[in-house]
């Protein structure tokens, strides 16, 4: 039995690990942008959908991996565009809006899908191009640390970065501030001169292609062909991780990788004999018990503030 445990952590797991991590970390960096933005952003999920279905047609269409990818942002950066424009400009709901898109997405790759491409459920195979796998001199050559770090598509490479490049932009950068400001402080943003419209503009413009990137790196660097609504949910999980990480790139990288460990080790749960049903669930599960965490350690500060300022002022009483 114990010796069946332990099998559960091998090279394989931290393998899948990284690979199911990767998708979340891009989506959540992308709402890290809205979400400091003052936007709530659940369309993700339709955003990363929509990214994973375009990169495959264009990687079919010009034989290009790299095509694929450009057109999976800018389908992002188009939807972004219609996000900010129905919630920034016409001050739509932010939540039936991003339903929507969802709904949206999900019927127009399947109609798409096999109206236009005739393919029933998933379409692959050949003339589809993916992204080959990355392996890193020296480190590929490691034991272990090798199998783990190595060998992935440029994808999970790029995540790491654009968690450092998301921070010094946001933390570091006149822009990151101003996004930053267009949600906590927007009418002393505008006494400024800046237009919190415009950053939320951005920011929603930003989401767009983080997810267009998570959608590219799905089909194309993770499994090669499109499923129908292989997004999974993913777009949740990463506004889960926003919130749970508090909106910082680090803690949202933590969060993505605990989500991806635990669906992982879900998967690997299976050889000794736990019910598929059961394991699928271990990560979704994880996910709602991050938003119940966040939930009550916000309403105890907020009770730790309010019995803060009473003691104040009975004090100055």
């Amino acid at each position: 039995m114990w010796d069946q445990i332990l099998g559960l952590f091998s090279v394989g797991l931290f393998q899948n690990t990284i690979r199911n991590a990767t998708p979340v970390l891009l989506a959540a960096l992308g709402g890290l942008f809205t979400e400091h933005a003052g936007i709530m952003n659940i369309g993700m999920e339709g955003m990363i959908l929509m990214g994973a279905f375009f990169a495959v047609v264009f990687s079919f269409t010009f034989a290009s991996a790299p095509m694929g990818i450009l057109f999976a942002v800018l389908v992002g950066v188009a939807v972004g565009l219609f996000f900010a424009l129905f919630v920034v400009k016409l001050k739509s709901d932010e939540f039936i809006i991003g339903m929507t898109i969802n709904t949206f997405a999900s019927g127009l790759t399947i109609f798409m899908l096999r109206s236009v491409f005739g393919k029933v459920g998933t379409w692959a195979g050949e003339g589809i191009e993916g992204l080959d796998p990355i392996n890193i001199p020296v480190i590929k050559d490691i034991p272990v640390i090798g199998s783990i770090f190595s060998g992935y598509s440029i994808f999970v490479y790029l995540s790491w970065l654009f968690v450092l490049v998301v921070w010094i932009f946001l933390y570091r950068t006149p822009y990151g501030f101003w996004i930053r400001a267009s949600g906590e402080h927007p009418e002393a943003l505008e006494t400024a001169g800046i237009s919190p419209v415009r950053m939320k503009v951005i920011s929603s413009v930003l989401c767009g292609v983080f997810c267009g990137f998570a959608g590219a790196h799905l089909s194309l660097g993770f499994l090669n062909c499109f499923t129908e609504g292989m997004s999974a949910s993913r777009g949740f999980i990463a506004f889960a991780c926003v919130v749970f990480g508090m909106a910082n790139p680090p803690k949202v990288f933590g969060a993505a990788l605990l989500f991806g460990f635990l669906q992982a080790l879900g998967m690997r749960l299976q050889s000794v004999g736990v019910p598929s049903d059961l394991t699928a669930a271990v990560p979704y599960l994880a996910t709602v018990l991050m938003l119940v965490y966040i939930t009550v350690s916000a309403a105890r500060r907020k009770r730790s503030q309010a019995k803060k300022a009473v003691e104040r002022l009975d004090a100055q009483v």
